[in-house]
């Protein structure tokens, strides 16, 4: 689990960065194109969210498991960087869950055995 963690980290501090790029970017847009600043931050955060999971080779789903259509990853990747550090967030506290359950089936047969 904790290979899982650390293979995640990365898109955390990718999403991370990419928040921060976009706190920059929207006071200037909101001085310079106010209406049409929410597609152009949406558009902006993929392409560099595209970018970091393409440049850096992040990926999301083949941690988990899934190493089939690494296109599909790729986008997914970029996807969850693009959503900010909410996405990353809710992603670790669900394989924590997870890892919690595993251990309480775990521990219920070895004390069912006993």
């Amino acid at each position: 689990m904790d290979k899982l963690i650390e293979a995640l980290a990365p898109v955390f501090v990718a999403s991370f960065a990419l928040q921060q790029l976009i706190e920059l970017l929207d006071p200037i847009l909101d001085q310079l194109i106010k209406q049409h600043k929410k597609w152009i931050l949406s558009v902006t955060a993929f392409v560099v969210g595209l970018a970091l999971s393409l440049g850096l080779g992040l990926r999301i789903l083949h941690p988990l498991g899934v190493t089939r259509c690494a296109w599909v990853d790729v986008i997914l990747t970029a996807l969850f960087i693009t959503g900010g550090t909410k996405g990353i967030n809710d992603l670790i506290k669900f394989i924590g869950y997870k890892k919690e359950e595993a251990k309480a089936a775990l521990n219920e047969v070895q004390t069912s055995r006993v």
